[in-house]
């Protein structure tokens, strides 16, 4: 059976026995195959047309044509080639070695093998369709499970909560694009009242871009503790991964430090985009140059001194914000961001306003080309980025902002239950019935259910340790946009550990504890979850979306 190329495929041919010269029927097979005859007949080969247009079997015998893939037919033994035609589309051949009686094919041989051909012709076209669609739909399979693995990588890199600095107010925001991106975004304490700020971009999409990240992350979280400038760990960082960087990639990552004390802010740059200082006297653009990392090895980091004073507030940002185009395609470009930058707001409002202008700058028919990272640092009297005191924001797991609970806000209910296994299902039906009222969609409910249930069972778990006489208490608030659920636990198990990426494999080994799964599933059923420690007790707070643009999945 001769092979034709993509799409052209044989799955049915004879094969030419070497030693009696005898044609053997061979099963449908592939046309590399080694139980057939397989040739490719390229279609600018002449054979091509000639077999598409044949009445019926071709005699290669007496075939007088200039044809390489005619020359390889006759030198593997061929002597009759039958054409599969099916709509006018030569789709494969049935090649048959000389009768064993050495005699020619007769004419009813040929009218058998044309009446063979021209049933068996659209057969296997219809196979070789639902094979094509079938190695498609597992590739689109593993394409979505490979996004599905790379947003898993980059949430759990991102942080779990913002600096608490005195005077000082910081947000954050990340919105992923549908196809994942490598963005991302970190503080790092550096001690005596320092804090390393970092915005980088990786290249490329998928689990590639989101191993590069992680890979980047570790990197700069090692290094800058213990070099502290920018510049050495921006060099240090990028040593260390030009030796490793896969081809057409690389990352873009700004670093700097802040010391809140005084508003200096030292960065190095490496290729990102450049941040923006609202002051007094108008928006001004901090600069600083250098190649992006893991292009080349070798490469100094020059280092920019920038001041945040009282009442300025500084943006660091991915290009996924600048670059976005509208229903025109036109950029959101620099000088609209320059502008919307002017307004006098606090941090979170401006992460919020800029969104709102992207939002209408894209329109609602336009999909979010790529992930944008938004980080603003404030610095103004009177502020505080404090957990329960309604001064700071929190980011949550895809970026949403969930404001901290005001001190003085009546709740739509605050309960107490005893700490034993099994009152996680009453304290998740109060919870459900005190938000009953608020018309949540069924969907988000039994996550909001599924959250608090898993919560409250940790609490109990943990924090009560089973004992009936340590209470575990819970409020439930609400506003317009969210709905906020605080379980409060007395910690006597210790603090709360981060949410582990389940491996059944690693669990199954004794790699992972058997349980521990819970804060992964609760992370992933609502659109936020804050966990806080202190004077004996702990809480989490659990945030959700009342509307189901929230996000949580």
């Amino acid at each position: 059976m001769t092979a034709l190329p993509s799409p052209f495929r044989r799955f049915l041919g004879r094969r030419v026995l070497p030693e009696t010269g005898v044609s053997q029927a061979a099963m449908p097979t592939l046309p590399a195959a080694s139980a057939g005859v397989a040739v490719d007949i390229p279609e600018t080969d002449p054979l091509f047309a000639y077999l598409q247009a044949a009445p019926g079997p071709v005699d290669l015998a007496k075939l007088e044509l200039s044809s390489g893939a005619l020359n390889e037919l006759r030198a593997a033994g061929v002597a009759l080639v039958v054409p599969l035609v099916t709509q006018g589309e030569l789709i494969g051949t049935l090649n048959l070695g000389p009768r064993l009686s050495e005699q020619e094919y007769s004419s009813d041989d040929r009218r058998l093998l044309a009446t063979l051909a021209a049933q068996a012709a659209p057969a296997i076209r219809v196979a070789q369709l639902v094979r094509e669609q079938a190695a498609e739909a597992a590739e689109r399979e593993r394409y979505e499970q490979e996004l599905k693995v790379a947003q898993l990588i980059q949430q759990q890199f991102l942080p779990r909560e913002l600096p608490n600095l005195p005077e000082w107010q910081i947000a954050a925001y990340y919105g992923p694009a549908r196809v994942v991106g490598g963005d991302f975004y970190d503080f790092i304490d550096l001690g005596e009242g320092r804090i390393g700020v970092v915005v980088g971009d990786v290249t490329d999409k998928g689990v590639p871009a989101a191993l590069v990240m992680a890979r980047t992350h570790s990197i700069l979280r090692a290094e800058a503790p213990r070099l502290v400038d920018p510049g050495k760990v921006l060099a240090r960082a990028n040593e260390l991964l030009a030796p490793e960087m896969p081809p057409r990639m690389f990352v873009t990552c700004l670093y700097g430090v802040l010391e809140p004390a005084t508003g200096r802010f030292v960065f190095a740059n490496a290729g990102h985009n450049l941040p923006y200082v609202r002051a007094a006297e108008g928006v001004i653009e901090l600069r600083a140059t250098g190649l992006p990392l893991g292009l080349l090895p070798g490469i100094a980091y020059e280092e920019v001194e920038g001041q945040v004073g009282q009442g300025d507030t500084m943006l660091l940002y991915s290009d996924g914000l600048v670059e976005q185009h509208g229903p025109g395609r036109e950029m959101y470009g620099f000088p609209r961001l320059r502008i919307a930058m002017g307004g006098d707001d606090a941090g979170s409002q401006l992460l919020d306003r800029l969104l709102d202008e992207l939002a209408a700058f894209k329109g609602a028919g336009v999909e979010q080309e790529d992930d944008i990272t938004l980080v603003t640092l404030r610095r103004a009297e009177g502020v505080a980025q404090t957990p329960n005191d309604g001064g700071g924001v929190r980011v949550t797991r895809d970026g949403h902002l969930a404001e901290a609970i005001p001190s003085g806000t009546e709740p739509l209910a605050a309960f107490s239950i005893e700490g034993a296994i099994g009152n996680e299902r009453a304290a998740m039906e109060r919870v459900a019935e005190a938000v009953a009222p608020l018309g949540l969609e069924a969907s988000r409910m039994e996550r909001l259910k599924t959250a608090v249930a898993e919560a409250v069972m940790n609490a109990i778990e943990y924090g009560s340790q089973d004992d009936p006489s340590v209470p575990v208490d819970i409020r439930v608030d609400a506003d317009e946009s969210a709905i906020r659920v605080r379980v409060t636990d007395r910690a006597l198990s210790g603090p709360v550990p981060d949410a582990e990426m389940p491996d059944l494999d690693a669990k199954l080994e004794g790699r992972q504890k058997p349980r521990g799964w819970g804060l992964f599933l609760i992370r992933h059923m609502v659109d936020g979850m804050d966990v806080h420690a202190g004077d004996g007790l702990q809480t989490v707070t659990l945030t959700l979306d009342r509307t189901p643009e929230g996000g949580a999945s």
